[in-house]
């Protein structure tokens, strides 16, 4: 019956890991990063289903055993071997000493050296932990081969010796509590004991540590030194439970660095990330700033009516007064017949022509519940909607006199008026959909599309929104200046002319992450009226198939659909095989004027990593960026690209760099085993990570700790 099927909903696993081990130190606090966005929340993303074969019968997609593969396949480094550094030895163990020009040189080398293939690094990134059985089985079965640390890893770990993060400190430092045991000479177990999960974020920066050469700075150079011995001895330990279980390891060693901060600062600011007064230089990227900067490009403000403008609170670092006369702010502690009043009060009694800006607060997106709701609620809801029309337009409505007779008054000077929240969406939806609305006379279906498309503004609505907006559209349309002539049966005919794409619209639209490419669900999919309205003309799906009626996949076109199948978000089935086919798709529908659709169940991993992929090509950015670009706009719905697809971004990136100077992006490709195509970029010419492996997962996580601490 259904021209493409719907698979069977799986069962879902929730990890039982967290972040507790990083050190809550490491902040950089109100000065530097802003509070959590509101109302964004980590989904629950299916792994699919684990193998059902028997012991005997290799995983879903195996996994090559690569635990002795020869050192030289991992990155070159200049602190290894590390004759050249003077060193002390005691006993065992040995201290080498490098300056801080040896620091900067060994870290922008090790920027431009390739990472292992992803195949040998996984699935030990994942996690396992020889008593987590959930997450042994899933992965590897009775190959216990797999559980050994690879030996084609060598990076370069920065250890703060104090463990003060929010001064003096260098690219990628991390605190020493992070990766080593509290007063012993010991690494952490960071792999979880118990729980399923692919998005181990948290314990990556301890799982870098144990495979890198260890550089310990500070201001305190006794302190230093004490923790560099620490360090050797945990090396030493580390290597040596390797060796009695047969399986050898690199060598890894520790370096200390006496050099005071100020020579970093004067010499090498590249790699300071916050200088000696606490202050981000910039030269570093910080994921929440930028994720923050993104967030406030994307939703800066607009103008959606005559003098009516929609944003995010105004933030005097970022820019400056744009001369708003009245700022409507919509938050929890809004009341709506508060906020009409006052701008009663402004538009009748005179007070509009007081120059200095004023703030009202309103209440915000999802406050108004069908079908609990009063009347007086609506009531101020569209008095708010009157009075902000008058203000807007510069009118004033006649008043009466002590006699009884309306008497008129002079007009005002247009208001030029806000309405705002703090991410520039979530909690105005409400507001600025009701005053388009009514300021237009467009039923709140049109409405709603037309703010997104025509207008460009993003937005996002909880249910609720929708429940309630559809029941007072009747009285927007009623009492809007636009539909005076109106008769009550022309606004029911206009309420009741739903359009085919509002039924089961549930306030949520696909995420427009570039004018040519939009990030959605399987509702979204489901949906084709909608994304025909949208402007979208393409669909990829990543791994699940939509259900549509019968003769809609040929009215669409099967030629504007593109399917990858035999994709979990399992940690396992890799991506990178998919990007050429799905990014040239992508640039079809741009080529072609239309958008396309990316899709996998919840639209967060799967369809996120395409989307990532694709702005990583099309508009230059690192991997960092690019993902602090995607997961900005997708509004309330945080991104979660598992582990592995990470990686494999991460490895995307080092392919566009070493390509860039002579091909286009478009025209990169990956074989099947992660490697290049040709042998252009085999030496590391042109690769020049922004950040490790180890630094952007430890952002990662610390993004999405506020939103995962509760789960």
């Amino acid at each position: 019956m259904a021209t493409i099927a719907l698979p069977r909903p799986l069962e879902t696993h929730r990890s039982s890991s967290n972040i507790g081990s990083i050190s809550s130190t490491i902040t950089l606090e109100p000065t530097t990063h802003s509070a959590p966005i509101p109302n964004k929340h980590i989904p629950v993303c299916p792994p699919g289903p684990a193998s059902q074969d028997d012991a005997d019968t290799p995983p879903p997609s195996p996994w090559p055993v690569t635990n002795d593969a020869d050192e030289d396949s991992s990155p070159h480094s200049l602190l290894y071997p590390p004759h050249r550094f003077h060193h002390v030895d005691s006993g065992d163990l040995s201290l080498y000493k490098i300056d801080a020009a040896d620091v900067a040189a060994a870290l922008d080398y090790l920027s431009r050296q390739p990472l292992p293939d992803p195949a040998h690094v996984f699935p030990w990134y994942h996690g396992l932990h020889p008593q987590n059985q959930v997450q042994q089985q899933f992965f590897i079965a009775r190959k216990r081969a797999l559980r050994k640390t690879p030996a084609c890893l060598r990076g370069i770990t920065i250890v703060k010796a104090d463990g003060d993060l929010n001064t003096s400190r260098l690219k990628g430092a991390i605190a020493p509590q992070e990766f080593l045991h509290q007063g012993g000479a010991e690494f952490i177990d960071v792999d979880p004991v118990e729980g399923f999960s692919v998005r181990n974020f948290q314990i990556q920066t301890a799982k870098a540590a144990m495979t890198s050469d260890i550089i310990v700075y500070g201001n305190d150079e006794v302190a230093v030194r004490r923790l560099g011995w620490d360090i050797a001895a945990a090396q030493h330990k580390w290597r040596y439970k390797h060796e009695l279980q047969r399986h050898r390891v690199p060598e890894y060693n520790t370096f200390i660095c006496l050099s005071p901060f100020d020579v970093f600062e004067k010499n090498h600011r590249e790699i300071v990330a916050v200088d000696s007064t606490g202050n981000l230089t910039g030269n570093v990227l910080d994921f929440i700033n930028q994720e923050r900067l993104e967030m406030y490009l994307m939703t800066h403000a607009s103008e959606i009516a005559p003098n009516v403008w929609m944003g995010p609170t105004p933030d005097p670092i970022i820019e400056e007064d744009n001369g708003y006369h009245v700022q409507i702010e919509c938050s929890d502690m809004g009341r709506a017949n508060t906020c009409a009043a006052l701008l009663q009060a402004l538009a009748e009694d005179g007070l509009g022509d007081v120059p200095e800006t004023v703030h009202f607060d309103f209440p915000s997106s999802g406050s108004f519940l069908v079908p609990t709701y009063s009347h007086a609620e609506a009531d101020a809801l569209l008095d708010t909607c009157k009075w902000i029309w008058h203000l807007s337009h510069g009118t004033r409505p006649d008043k009466a006199s002590d006699t009884g007779r309306e008497r008129s008054r002079p007009p005002l000077s247009p208001r030029k008026i806000l309405i705002h929240c703090a991410d520039g969406y979530t909690e105005s939806t409400v507001l600025g959909l009701a005053y388009y609305s009514y300021s237009t006379g467009l039923p709140i279906p049109e409405a709603w599309l037309k703010l997104h498309t025509i207008m460009r503004r993003n937005f996002f609505a909880y249910p609720s929104d929708v429940s309630f907006l559809a029941a007072i559209a009747p009285r927007l349309l009623q009492e809007s200046p636009i539909g005076a002539d109106r008769s009550l049966a022309q606004v029911t005919e206009l309420v009741n002319n739903e359009p085919k794409w509002w039924t089961g619209f549930d306030g949520s639209l696909p995420s427009r992450i570039l004018d040519y490419m939009y990030l959605g669900n399987l509702t979204h999919a489901n949906n084709p009226d909608l994304l025909r309205v949208m402007g979208i003309g393409q669909i990829l799906s990543v791994g699940e198939l939509a259900m549509w009626r019968d003769g809609e996949l040929q009215e669409w076109g099967e030629e504007n659909t593109c399917i990858v199948r035999g994709v979990q978000d399992n940690g396992i089935d890799p991506l990178t095989d998919e990007f050429e086919r799905c990014l040239e798709f992508i640039d079809r529908g741009r080529r072609l004027g239309t958008a396309t659709l990316v899709h996998c169940r919840v639209g967060v991993s799967r369809s996120a990593t395409i989307c990532i992929a694709e702005v990583m090509r099309s508009m230059g950015m690192s991997f960092p960026r690019a993902y602090c670009f995607v997961r900005a706009r997708r509004l309330n719905v945080i991104i979660q690209p598992h582990l592995r697809f990470a990686y494999e971004l991460l490895k995307w990136e080092e392919l566009l760099r070493s390509h860039q100077e002579s091909k286009d992006h478009g025209n990169y490709t990956l074989t099947a085993d992660g490697k290049e195509d040709d042998e252009s970029s085999s030496d590391g010419q042109g690769i020049k990570r922004e950040l490790e492996w180890g630094e952007i997962a430890r952002e990662v996580a610390f993004m999405n700790k506020p939103y995962s601490s509760s789960r």
